[in-house]
C-alpha cells in the first residue's frame, strides 16, 4: 500500500489527531503523577518528622524515645535528632561524618527550624562509597520538649525511591497510552477502509489493466460520482485494448525484421544516446568495448559514427561512412529521423565488411601467387618450344634436354594445378576420409624406405622410431601418407649435406603423436605463424634443390583438421625444425 492511497491518507490524519490528543494527555497526566509522588513522599517524611518529635515529646526517658524513634523509619528513611547545641542522635551511625551540628546550623535553611522554630525542606546530595552523588530530600521539624527551642527532628530519603515511583507510575500511563493508540489505530483502519472499498476496488482494476489484462472490468457499485466513474473506466478499457493490440502486432512485426537483419541497426535520439539495438549491432557495440579497454577510450560509440550521427542531424541528410578497427571493418549509413515539426533522432545501419575484405584480398593474393607460380614454367614452355620450332637445337642431346626441360616445367605445373584442386576439396569439405586399422610400424618403415633414396642422393641419414603402446591405429592411410610425404621431402630439402632427418612416433595423452625433424637450416622466428599458409616458401637459399609449390603445408593441415588432429611446428634458425601432428584417439 503505497502513502500517497486514499486509504492512508484518512488513516494517517485520524492517527496524527489521536496522536496528537493522546500526547497533550501523556505529558500533562505525567506531569500530574510526578507533581502527586513528590508531594506525597513530602507528606509522608513531615508525617514520620512530626510522629518522632511527638514521640520524644511524651516520653521522658530519652533513651527509649529514640528507640521508638528508630522503629517509626523504614529501610530508606534515615533520620538525625539534635537535642540541643551540643547533642545529636544518628538512625545510621554513617550520617555521623556527613551531618554535623555545624551542618545544620549553619546551613540557612535547616537553621531556621532553629530560629523560626519552621518546618523545612531540601534536596541535599549525598556521596556514596562508590563516589557516586546521589540526590535525597530532607525535612526538618523542631523539637520543643528539650531546652531553648533549639532541638530538631531531621527525616531524609533519597530521591531514588520516588524516582522509581515515578517511573513504574510513567510506564503505566505510557503503556496505557500506547495500547489506546493501537486500538485507535486499528478502528482508524477498518473506518478508512471502509470509506474507500470502491476506490480501492477501481485502483486495483486499474492497476490490472495498466499490467495489460483488459479483460478486467471495474465493478459499478454504487450509482453516484464512483460509479460514473467505473462506467466511463470501463469504456477506456475496450478501446485500450483495442489500440495496444494493433501496437503490439507493429512492435513485433518491427522486432522481427530488426532480429532477422544481417547488419547492424542502432537508434538514436537527437542527443546520440542509444535507444534500440538489434543482435548484429550489440556485437559491434562489444566490439567497441574490447576496443575502449585497449585504447582506454570511454566512448560508448566511434568518434566517426558520433561525427555522422552529428552531421545527420545538424543537415538534415543521409551520411554514410566506413569505420574499422580490430581487424574489422564496418560500412555506415546514418539516415535522420523526422517526427512532424523536427528531427527526433537518427538511425544507423551497419554492414559487417570484414569477410567481404578478407575473401577480396584472398582473392587477390591467390590470383597474384598463381600468376606468379605459372609464369616461369609457362615461360619456359613458351621458350624453349619456339626454340624447337625455329631448330636452334643443333643436335640430338640438346634436343632431348630442351624437352626435358619443356617434360619437367609441365609436371610442375600438373603438380600445382593438382595440389590446387586437393586443396579446395579439403577447404570445401567435399574429400572424403577411408579410416581403416593401420599397423603403424610397417606403415613408418614403408615411408621411410620410400624416402631412402632422396636421403641417400642428399647425403642425409633417415632414421625412424615407433615407441606405440598399441600396435593398430585407426587413420586414412593414404592421407596420413601424403602428409608424412610433404613432411619429410620438406625436411630433407633444407637439411644440409651429412644432417639427419628422423620420424618419432609415439603415444600421448591426446591420441597418436608423430614428430618429423630435421637439423637443418630452420625457419625464421617471424615465418612460423604463416608457414600453413597458401605458397608460402621459405628462403630459397636455404633448400637443396627443387623448390616446391608452395601448396603442401596448406594441404597437410587440412587433411590433420579433417581427422579432428592437431599440428604445430618448433623452428630455431641454425638448429633445426620439427613439425609435430597428433591424431586423436577413434572412439
Amino acid at each position: 500500500m503505497k502513502w500517497n492511497s486514499v486509504v492512508l491518507k484518512l488513516w494517517a490524519t485520524i492517527l496524527l489527531l489521536v496522536f496528537v490528543v493522546l500526547f497533550v494527555l501523556l505529558v500533562l497526566i505525567i506531569r500530574f503523577f510526578n507533581d502527586f509522588v513528590g508531594e506525597r513522599a513530602t507528606d509522608s517524611l513531615t508525617n514520620t518528622a512530626y510522629r518522632i518529635a511527638v514521640n520524644l515529646e511524651r516520653h521522658d526517658d530519652l533513651e527509649f524515645g529514640l528507640e521508638v524513634a528508630w522503629e517509626l523509619l523504614d529501610d530508606v528513611t534515615n533520620a538525625i535528632i539534635i537535642t540541643d547545641e551540643d547533642h545529636i542522635y544518628y538512625s545510621q551511625q554513617d550520617d555521623a561524618e556527613k551531618f554535623t551540628l555545624n551542618y545544620f546550623y549553619n546551613d540557612p535553611v535547616f537553621k531556621k527550624v532553629f530560629t523560626g522554630n519552621k518546618t523545612v525542606k531540601k534536596e541535599i546530595q549525598l556521596s556514596s562509597e562508590t563516589g557516586n552523588v546521589d540526590q535525597a530530600l530532607m525535612i526538618g521539624v523542631p523539637l520543643d520538649k528539650f531546652s531553648n527551642q533549639k532541638g530538631a527532628v531531621f527525616i531524609y530519603q533519597s530521591l531514588d525511591v520516588m524516582n522509581d515511583t515515578m517511573k513504574a507510575t510513567n510506564k503505566i500511563i505510557m503503556w496505557s497510552a500506547l495500547i489506546a493508540f493501537i486500538l485507535t489505530t486499528v478502528f482508524a483502519f477498518f473506518l478508512s477502509t471502509r470509506i474507500t472499498a470502491p476506490l480501492r476496488k477501481m485502483r486495483e482494476s486499474a492497476a490490472e489493466v495498466a499490467k495489460g489484462k483488459f479483460d478486467v472490468k471495474v465493478p459499478i457499485l454504487t450509482r453516484d460520482e464512483i460509479g460514473e466513474l467505473a462506467k466511463t473506466f470501463n469504456q477506456m478499457r475496450k478501446q485500450l485494448k483495442i489500440n495496444v493490440t494493433a501496437l503490439k502486432q507493429e512492435k513485433e512485426q518491427l522486432s522481427s525484421i530488426l532480429s532477422s537483419m544481417a547488419d547492424g541497426v542502432i537508434t538514436f535520439n537527437k542527443a546520440g544516446e542509444i535507444i534500440v539495438t538489434n543482435p548484429p549491432a550489440q556485437q559491434f557495440i562489444k566490439a567497441w568495448e574490447k576496443e575502449q579497454e585497449i585504447n582506454n577510450d570511454t566512448s560508448k560509440i566511434p568518434q566517426k559514427l558520433i561525427n555522422l550521427i552529428n552531421d545527420a542531424v545538424a543537415n538534415e541528410t543521409e551520411q554514410t561512412g566506413e569505420i574499422s578497427f580490430q581487424g574489422k571493418y564496418w560500412t555506415v549509413i546514418v539516415t535522420p529521423q523526422f517526427d512532424e515539426q523536427s528531427i527526433r533522432g537518427a538511425v544507423a545501419v551497419l554492414r559487417d565488411m570484414t569477410e567481404e575484405r578478407k575473401l577480396d584480398k584472398l582473392r587477390k593474393d591467390f590470383i597474384a601467387n598463381v600468376s606468379h607460380e605459372l609464369r616461369t614454367p609457362i615461360a619456359m614452355l613458351q621458350g624453349y618450344s619456339e626454340a624447337l620450332m625455329d631448330d636452334i637445337a643443333a643436335s640430338e642431346q640438346e634436343r632431348k634436354e630442351i624437352t626435358t626441360v619443356i617434360n619437367e616445367e609441365s609436371q610442375r605445373m600438373g603438380r600445382l594445378v593438382n595440389e590446387l584442386l586437393d586443396l579446395a576439396r579439403l577447404e570445401s569439405g567435399q574429400m572424403r576420409l577411408y579410416k581403416e586399422n593401420v599397423e603403424i610400424k610397417p606403415f613408418i618403415e614403408r615411408i621411410s624406405k620410400k624416402f631412402m633414396g632422396v636421403a641417400k642422393v642428399s647425403n642425409v641419414r633417415l632414421e625412424i622410431q615407433v615407441e606405440t603402446m598399441k600396435k593398430v591405429y585407426t587413420f586414412d592411410p593414404d592421407r596420413i601418407e601424403q602428409v608424412l610425404t610433404n613432411l619429410v621431402d620438406n625436411a630433407i630439402r633444407h637439411t644440409h649435406e651429412d644432417g639427419l632427418v628422423r620420424i618419432i612416433v609415439k603415444d600421448s595423452e591426446k591420441g597418436l603423436q608423430v614428430e618429423v625433424s630435421d637439423n637443418g637450416s630452420g625457419i625464421p622466428e617471424e615465418d612460423l605463424p604463416f608457414v600453413f599458409e597458401r605458397f608460402y616458401k621459405a628462403d630459397k637459399a636455404r633448400t637443396r634443390g627443387r623448390s616446391g609449390t608452395g601448396l603442401g603445408l596448406a594441404i597437410v593441415k587440412n587433411i590433420i583438421d579433417a581427422h579432428h588432429g592437431t599440428i604445430y611446428v618448433k623452428s630455431k634458425i641454425g638448429q633445426g625444425t620439427t613439425f609435430v601432428f597428433v591424431l586423436p584417439h577413434e572412439n
